[in-house]
């Protein structure tokens, strides 16, 4: 299907006036999970620059190249038609590195991707060795016409703005936000990690832009999905919970094999799951579900 189909799609979704609950998009580091999200309901893939980081054994620190995105959009595309909305970071912090991303994220099938506005090199919003600082507002502005200059409307673009990571006020990050709508910005996440799920919903009631909002609950768990709907939210990004649940599955088997010597056959995962789960050896495995 060609990309500008899926990004409309999504952003119908995203504007939809009669639209039920947020639109659900789950982390998928390859087309294992995201096989497993779309079995499960999911709306839409999200590939995290920190999930594809860890994959390849790099610090979530702007390493990343665009090739290293468009191979996981690729994998991908091979399992299902949903839209795969792509973790860009700050893309590099420059005008050129963003363009250059966008256009090779949508020959590789991406619908959107998500610009934050951190300060080259990035860090991890939760890093605890280091503080987010935040790049000029300018910057990103031109960031964003540019995107939109080379790809129109071939991609959903995501603002997301680390002001309150970066312990700013909530006036700034509307703000800013704000900005970057003006620039091209289809939707804004203004990012929290505030654990009581307080200032994601004060972030939703005072937002008044038409832009659609968006929200990474990871530090704010006890936020069900239909609470952030509630909200005002129109996308949940579950970022990472796949990596997660898996790295402790990996470290239970493992664990296990040096207390025993051996690895006991999982009823809930035996070997056969992995092939049905791809449709390994059917003539049509290649195909979008």
């Amino acid at each position: 299907m060609p990309t500008s189909d899926a990004a409309a799609r999504l952003r119908r979704s995203l504007t939809s006036p009669t639209l039920a609950r947020p639109v659900l998009a789950a982390g998928a580091v390859n087309a294992m999970a995201a096989r497993l999200a779309i079995e499960e309901g999911f709306d839409a893939l999200w590939v995290s620059g920190l999930e594809v980081s860890a994959a390849l054994g790099l610090p979530d620190a702007n390493v990343l190249s665009a090739r290293d995105l468009a191979d996981v959009v690729t994998a991908l595309g091979r399992v299902t038609e949903r839209p795969v909305i792509v973790d860009v970071d700050n893309a590099g912090g420059t005008v050129e590195g963003a363009a250059r991303i966008a256009a090779d994220l949508v020959r590789a099938g991406a619908a959107a991707v998500c610009l934050e506005d951190s300060a080259y090199p990035k860090c991890n919003s939760f890093a605890a060795h280091t503080t987010q600082q935040l790049a000029a507002a300018d910057l990103v502005v031109r960031q964003i016409e540019r995107i939109r200059k080379i790809v129109g409307d071939e991609l959903v673009i995501i603002s997301r703005t680390e002001s309150l990571i970066a312990g700013m006020s909530l006036e700034l990050a509307m703000g800013r936000s704000t900005r970057f709508v003006e620039a091209g910005a289809d939707a804004v996440l203004i990012h929290s990690k505030d654990q009581t799920g307080g200032q994601p919903v004060e972030v939703a009631a005072r937002w008044t832009n038409a832009a659609p909002l968006v929200t990474v609950p990871t530090a704010f768990p006890q936020l069900t999905s239909t609470d952030l709907g509630q909200a005002g939210y129109r996308l949940c990004i579950y970022a990472n919970q796949f990596s997660r649940a898996a790295l402790a599955g990996m470290r239970a088997a493992a664990r296990q094999f040096t207390r025993e010597g051996t690895f006991r056959p999982s009823t809930e995962a035996p070997l056969a799951a992995v092939g049905d789960l791809l449709r390994v050896g059917e003539p049509d495995a290649l195909s979008c579900i």
